[in-house]
């Protein structure tokens, strides 16, 4: 990160915070048009240091087994150890942190689970101008993986950031499949999408733009997928395959992910809404077998692999 140090009144936190509780508004609605049952519910939370946020969680859907779309807006006074090993030099100072997370867990298989998230991080320190920065961006975790669902994916990924600097795209994806590794498997999460962190290229107000065309992207990239597959077949072997991966994405949010650690290192996060990520079924089974060859041997031979989804694409 090439630090971005500015005046407070060259901020416009307002303008961010009002687009991001819009985000999640529209999240929520576009979501519930492909789940007939149910809808979103909210819990409105706070802190005593003026920071707090809205949980929606959906649970129990024809479609969705679980999901949540998150917004919160927390600060506080030392900045957690998550937030400050690459910075050491802003160890010590006031921040300010808001964003809209959310992670959508189909019932079928055949769905993939999709995350997304955008925020702005600001570090207030005596004797430095306030130092800001956006970061954010979606993924795909397929379980039984379709060629045209990741080409989507992936160009909806590119047509939201290439406008704003050539070659954004490609850098996003390569962090995003460097990100969303789990080092202790040796595999990836799932088939990518885009990652930025640290970002402060440019104005506050172009840094700005870019986050709102990547959270914007996001219900584009995942609706028509999830409309494809939310009613297939699947059998109750595939159901287990299922679980069985959910134990991988597990495994890489408590392990790995940053947004997890600052939220429970801060405590300024809720943890209900933090962990709110998890799936409700999961299963880990030792020496869990994959035939060769298999539909399921598939996921990790051809899909989680690395791979330029839009090479040939028009």
């Amino acid at each position: 990160m090439s630090e971005r140090s500015t005046s407070p009144h060259d901020l416009d936190i307002h303008a961010v915070k009002q687009y991001l509780l819009s985000l999640q508004d529209a999240i929520c609605s576009s979501l519930e048009t492909v789940e007939p049952s149910i809808r979103f519910k909210e819990d409105a939370w706070d802190r005593p240091n003026g920071g707090g946020g809205r949980t929606r969680v959906i649970a129990g859907g024809d479609v969705i087994e679980k999901g949540g779309v998150n917004f919160s807006h927390v600060m506080g006074d030392n900045l957690p150890p998550s937030a400050t090993a690459d910075r050491p030099e802003l160890a010590g100072g006031r921040f300010e942190a808001m964003g809209v997370s959310l992670v959508i867990h189909p019932n079928n298989p055949m769905a993939p689970t999709s995350h997304a998230n955008v925020r702005l991080f600001i570090v207030y320190k005596d004797g430095m101008a306030p130092v800001w920065w956006f970061g954010g961006g979606f993924d795909l975790t397929p379980y039984y993986g379709f060629d045209e669902d990741c080409v989507h994916w992936h160009q909806t990924a590119y047509d939201a950031v290439e406008s704003f600097g050539e070659g954004y795209y490609s850098r996003f994806k390569t962090w995003c499949d460097e990100y969303f590794y789990l080092k202790h498997r040796g595999e990836p999460r799932g088939v990518g999408g885009l990652f930025f962190d640290d970002f402060n290229e440019g104005s506050f107000e172009q840094c700005f733009s870019m986050m709102k065309a990547v959270g914007d992207a996001y219900t584009t990239a995942y609706l028509p997928i999830l409309e494809r597959r939310k009613n297939l077949p699947f059998t109750e072997q595939q159901r287990d395959f299922q679980l069985h991966r959910r134990g991988r994405y597990v495994e890489f949010n408590l392990v790995f992910d940053r947004g997890t650690h600052f939220g429970l290192q801060s405590g300024l996060g809720r943890t209900e809404s933090i962990l709110m990520s998890l799936p409700p079924e999961v299963r880990w089974t030792y020496e869990y077998h994959i035939e060769p060859g298999s539909e399921e041997a598939k996921l990790t031979d051809y899909y989680l692999t690395s791979k330029d989804w839009l090479a040939g694409a028009e």
